[in-house]
């Protein structure tokens, strides 16, 4: 994981930039310093993580959506940085709710991203 304190060499967009949602979304976590993701990939986050590479995001993928928000807590405890979860709606995003209550309980920067259900 990139714990080293070393600066950021990212760029991010400057002015207005014609984008996809997808873009939107990476060049916002860019712009925020997130370098590593924990968290189950799925059919609402492929293009997005399709650019998550190029823009030095690390995907750590997990069998189990409890186990990525436990492993953000741990990773902003440890690193001082923000953890991010990225999970899908429905039961996917309810089984990250216990370890996004932990990083809330113990006060860590826990950030948790989830697609928007229709209905």
């Amino acid at each position: 994981m990139s714990t080293d304190n070393t600066t950021d060499t990212r760029q991010v967009v400057e002015g207005k930039q014609k984008m996809t949602p997808s873009e939107a979304f990476v060049e916002t976590l860019v712009a925020n310093g997130v370098t590593d993701m924990f968290g189950i990939m799925g059919s609402a986050f492929m293009d997005a993580m399709d650019i998550f590479a190029p823009a030095g995001i690390r995907l750590v993928p997990v069998v189990h959506e409890q186990g990525a928000a436990h492993m953000a807590d741990g990773y902003a405890r440890v690193s001082g940085r923000h953890g991010t979860v990225i999970g899908q709606n429905g039961p996917g995003i309810s089984n990250c709710v216990t370890g996004i209550a932990a990083a809330y309980w113990a006060h860590s920067p826990v950030v948790i991203v989830t697609p928007e259900a229709g209905t």
